[in-house]
């Protein structure tokens, strides 16, 4: 397997989201930050494009997403100032992988959502899931492994550990809120 060259820190990208059959789903505009031992950070700022066939919205808050070298799932997480109080969002994925120098990926559906509010901690769009397994035809083992990854990220995030405790997140939040257009190499 050849490993995806990484754009430099600062380097506009889009994370382009595809759905099972390869239809296009989510892209978000963002800027990559770098890496750590959790995985590659990318960056959105406030007021920056996402978009998906018939929809599209601008980031509410600055936020950073989490790539990492397990390509079932990605982490978004915002800083306390989200408006509708979210904290992490994960997307349960496939394939999570980079694709030249953007990072790509097939939504399957499942999240896991963190809020600062009286909803707490739980899995998304279940009911989407159900539907789309059923849709796309999810083999039975992918539907195995991404439910128990699913429960096993749930539980992550109550515990807290890191890369799921606030001061991983705030490290990268702070380097996006120190960077500017001009900066990108």
């Amino acid at each position: 397997m050849t490993i995806a060259q990484r754009p430099e820190p600062g380097t506009r990208i889009v994370f382009r989201w595809r759905k099972w059959d390869g239809s296009p789903h989510w892209e978000h505009d963002g800027v990559y930050l770098g890496s750590d031992e959790w995985g590659d950070w990318v960056g959105q700022p406030t007021g920056w494009r996402s978009h998906r066939p018939g929809r599209q919205f601008t980031a509410e808050s600055p936020n950073v997403t989490l790539i990492t070298s397990d390509p079932t799932w990605a982490g978004t997480f915002y800083g306390g100032m989200h408006p509708r109080q979210v904290r992490i969002y994960i997307d349960i994925a496939w394939d999570v992988e980079w694709t030249g120098s953007e990072p790509t990926a097939i939504d399957m559906d499942l999240d896991v959502v963190r809020c600062d509010d009286e909803r707490g901690i739980w899995i998304d769009d279940e009911d989407e899931w159900d539907e789309h397994r059923a849709l796309y035809g999810y083999p039975a083992d992918v539907q195995a492994m991404l439910i128990a990854k699913a429960a096993e990220l749930k539980a992550q995030v109550a515990a807290e550990t890191a890369p799921f405790d606030d001061a991983t997140a705030q490290r990268w939040l702070d380097r996006l809120a120190g960077w500017h257009p001009g900066d990108a190499a």
